[in-house]
């Protein structure tokens, strides 16, 4: 029997931010000791993870999701660096994602659409973030040391339009591993 696939509703990141964000990565790949560096096409901004997924059930929130369709595109700043886990181990490393009105009513958005169709209502604060990368793989590190990697990094802010959102499919074994499912323009978007 094979497994039921996972999927998730995210912002795409434009394919220059990409380019700017695996050049990041390759970078801090020689200083940061992480079992998964995410491929450059794999990089998104989450909406809303939602697990296994059946068939039937996909095409009723693809139904659901082409309703959200009253939303104008935006613009959004993305970079700097962050981190998620304890301080000496942290488990992902983030470059940002800035959590204005426009993303924060589309996330809303995708929430109600998905809790409407059964799928768990997320309890934590919406963080948006690029997971750049994840699982840490070293020893506890200095907490200072880190933050002296991530000080002098010296990465920049990008602009980055959002006229957009999707449904990926994860297909665990392949690289990259996020398949579009569909794309959901937002007014304006193309």
């Amino acid at each position: 029997m094979t497994a039921t696939p996972h999927y998730f509703i995210a912002v795409p990141v434009t394919n220059e931010i990409k380019v700017e964000f695996s050049k990041w990565q390759n970078a801090l790949q020689q200083k940061l000791s992480y079992k998964i560096w995410p491929h450059q096409e794999d990089l998104h901004i989450t909406l809303k993870f939602l697990g296994g997924v059946e068939a039937d059930k996909v095409k009723e929130l693809l139904t659901e999701l082409r309703s959200i369709d009253d939303i104008s595109d935006f613009f959004i700043e993305v970079g700097g660096l962050g981190t998620f886990g304890k301080p000496d181990s942290p488990r992902v490393l983030w470059a940002g994602a800035e959590s204005n009105k426009n993303l924060l009513d589309l996330y809303k958005r995708v929430e109600r659409a998905s809790t409407k169709m059964g799928f768990s209502k997320e309890h934590r604060p919406y963080r948006p973030h690029i997971t750049l990368a994840k699982k840490w793989n070293g020893s506890s590190i200095h907490t200072d040391a880190l933050k002296d990697v991530l000080d002098s990094a010296q990465f920049e802010i990008f602009s980055m339009v959002v006229n957009s959102f999707v449904l990926y499919q994860i297909f665990p074994s392949k690289i990259p591993k996020y398949e579009i499912v569909e794309t959901f323009n937002l007014k304006g978007g193309r």
